[in-house]
């Protein structure tokens, strides 16, 4: 029998080879994973640009509709595109692409004329449209908005909801307190009806015919009198006047998470019992 042997030269350049071959997938794969990254953060891009983006909401300017505590999906293309669409609103071109307008009754996101913060109102007005208040009832085009009288909003006590000076606190037979308010159902010309809180009069509750001009819009938070909107002039911080429609950012569209603000991080049982499930997966 022919017994062929190797010398350790013959040996080593096969080894080598070897050893090649398992790195060169090592490289490919990570090459791969990095490729596989840049395409994750271009489509999330893509999707917050142009689909949905999550908001929170910090205040209660439009109780009961939105509460301090809901994070909530806004559409990003019902009102065209633009450098606000875009995280950290990137200094891009001025203007919208294809642009739509909002509709009255339209929960919108946009960009506060002055100090660019993210707001959320409720479109009133368009361009043209005469918008007038008597005695806290909105005047549309010279016709008062029907508002009937609801069932009073209850609204849970917690470290995101305090009760506000037109509210009234209640015990409750378990020990909570509620906050009660006054509520009315408000309907606009397209049959378009939500609910609003009036607490009694107010500066803001009347004012004579302003008309929206070109290309602006007249928006008012649902809690009429703890809204700054554009019944005041637009300044930081503040009131936001006529809003520029290039300001729009989206178009709320569905409450996916509330919480009562009670949770504790170290505690993740308080995760669940702080959200408030039945506002969960309401739209908007």
């Amino acid at each position: 029998m022919d017994v062929k042997t190797q010398s350790l030269g013959d040996i080593a350049p096969s080894s080598a080879i070897a050893a090649e071959d398992r790195a060169a997938p090592r490289r490919e794969g990570w090459g791969s994973f990095v490729w596989f990254l840049i395409k994750l953060l271009a489509l999330v891009l893509a999707f917050r640009t142009v689909v949905f983006s999550p908001f929170s909401i910090p205040t209660e300017s439009m109780v009961p509709r939105l509460m301090n505590g809901d994070y909530l999906l806004a559409a990003k293309w019902p009102y065209g595109i633009s450098r606000h669409s875009l995280p950290f609103d990137l200094p891009l071109a001025e203007g919208r692409i294809l642009p739509a307008a909002p509709q009255r009754g339209d929960i919108v996101i946009f960009k506060h004329p002055v100090d660019r913060r993210d707001y959320i109102k409720r479109v009133i007005g368009l361009p043209g449209d005469s918008v007038a208040m008597v005695g806290g009832q909105v005047v549309l085009n010279g016709k008062r908005v029907p508002r009937m009288p609801a069932d009073d909003v209850l609204i849970a006590q917690s470290p995101n909801t305090g009760c506000a000076w037109g509210g009234d606190l209640e015990q409750r037979a378990d020990g909570s307190t509620v906050c009660r308010y006054a509520a009315f159902r408000e309907t606009l010309s397209d049959g378009r009806s939500y609910t609003v809180l009036d607490f009694g009069t107010t500066q803001a509750d009347s004012f004579a015919p302003v008309t929206v001009p070109a290309g602006t819009m007249f928006v008012m938070g649902d809690n009429r009198d703890n809204s700054r909107d554009s019944r005041f002039p637009a300044a930081a911080g503040d009131g936001v006047g006529m809003v520029p429609q290039d300001l729009l950012v989206a178009r709320a569209t569905i409450i996916v998470w509330s919480t009562d603000g009670s949770a504790e991080w170290l505690l993740p049982w308080t995760w669940f019992s702080a959200a408030r499930w039945d506002r969960i997966g309401d739209s908007l």
